[in-house]
């Protein structure tokens, strides 16, 4: 699982959460959580994952919050000596974009298969280990970039692969 998530949306989008907050513990919770509902689901479900929920709906879904998180990171103007707010709460920020992403992924249908074959539980500890261990390379190298690059610089380009991220969501 670890490998299939290696430069996937849900990193990309983990590590560029975690350049915009300090609080880079609760952004890692909340992706977690939003990690053991998809995927625990979706091992629950086992290969009928695909007909709890109309996938193309979800895509759509993702896309749009992807498109938003975007535009508001370009909008936003944060002033020098205001404390950075990364949309007041990292941990529900990072459990509702990767909640939403992460629905059809090829990591959460490939646990679904898995658990067709395999012991479920073993299948969910293992995802969940192997999914939390790249999410926390991805916050560190996030936070990692974002003592290094100039603050606006990062914000933009942050914006801007979101909303790329968002309009991919759409094909």
């Amino acid at each position: 699982m670890a490998v299939a998530e290696l430069g996937d949306k849900t990193q990309l989008s983990i590590l560029l959460l975690s350049s915009k907050t300090k609080k880079h513990l609760y952004l890692l919770v909340g992706v977690v959580l939003a990690f053991l509902i998809v995927d625990g689901i979706a091992i629950a479900a086992g290969s009928w994952v695909s007909s709890i929920i109309p996938l193309r709906m979800v895509k759509i879904l993702s896309g749009i919050m992807f498109i938003v998180f975007g535009l508001v990171m370009l909008i936003r103007k944060e002033k020098e000596d205001e404390p950075k707010k990364f949309y007041n709460n990292p941990f529900m920020t990072g459990f509702v974009l990767i909640l939403l992403a992460e629905w059809g992924d090829k990591t959460q249908i490939a646990s679904a298969l898995f658990a067709t074959k395999y012991n479920p539980v073993l299948v969910l500890f293992g995802t969940l280990i192997a999914l939390t261990l790249v999410s926390i390379m991805a916050v560190y190298f996030g936070k990692f970039i974002a003592e290094r690059i100039n603050k606006k610089i990062l914000t933009k380009v942050a914006a801007v692969v979101f909303i790329i991220l968002g309009v991919v969501f759409f094909f």
